[in-house]
C-alpha cells in the first residue's frame, strides 16, 4: 500500500481493496448535499409545481436507485448489499434545498460512498428538473456527515 492508501499497492497502482478477511458489522453513513438556486425555483421544487411533475419523489427514487448501482460508477467500490437507504429533502433558507443520504449494510466494508453518490444524484436530479427555469443553479457542500461501524470506528462533522 503506498502512503496508506488502501486503493493503491506498494507500486503504486491501483487495485480493489480485499475485504475478504474483514468482520460483518453493523455500517452506516449519512452524507448530504445542497442545491442553491433563485428563492423563487426553490419555492417552485419545493411546492412541487415543475412543469416536469414531482421533483422530490424524482430525486429520491433517483438517489435511492444511485446508492444501489455505486459499485457500477466508483470503480474501486465493492458491490455491497444494502439493508437501508433513505433520502430525505428539505427547504434550506429560501434560496437552497439540503439533501440528507442515510445508507445502511451489515457487511465487511462501509457505505459512504453510497450515501455520497445517492445524495448528489438526488440533488442532480432536481437540478436536472428545474434547469428550465434556474440554470445558474448550484450543487454545492457534498459531503460525508457521518458513519459509524467498521475496523476505523464511528465519524461525526464537527
Amino acid at each position: 500500500m503506498a502512503d496508506g492508501l488502501t486503493h493503491l499497492n506498494a507500486r503504486g497502482e491501483a487495485h480493489i481493496v480485499d475485504i475478504a478477511g474483514k468482520p460483518a458489522t453493523r455500517r452506516r453513513a449519512v452524507a448530504q448535499a445542497r442545491i442553491v438556486g433563485q428563492p423563487q425555483t426553490i419555492a417552485t421544487i419545493m411546492g412541487g409545481s415543475l412543469k416536469k411533475g414531482d421533483a422530490l419523489a424524482v430525486a429520491r427514487i433517483a438517489g435511492i436507485m444511485a446508492a444501489k448501482k455505486t459499485a457500477e460508477l466508483i470503480p474501486l467500490c465493492h458491490p455491497i448489499p444494502l439493508t437501508k437507504v433513505s433520502v430525505e429533502i428539505a427547504e434550506h433558507g429560501e434560496d437552497a434545498i439540503l439533501i440528507v443520504a442515510t445508507a445502511e449494510t451489515t457487511g465487511q466494508t462501509g457505505v459512504e460512498m453510497e450515501a455520497l453518490v445517492a445524495a448528489s444524484t438526488a440533488a442532480l436530479t432536481l437540478y436536472d428538473m428545474a434547469k428550465a427555469i434556474d440554470r445558474a443553479m448550484v450543487v454545492t457542500d457534498i459531503c460525508l456527515m457521518e458513519k459509524s461501524g467498521g475496523k476505523s470506528g464511528d465519524f461525526v462533522r464537527a
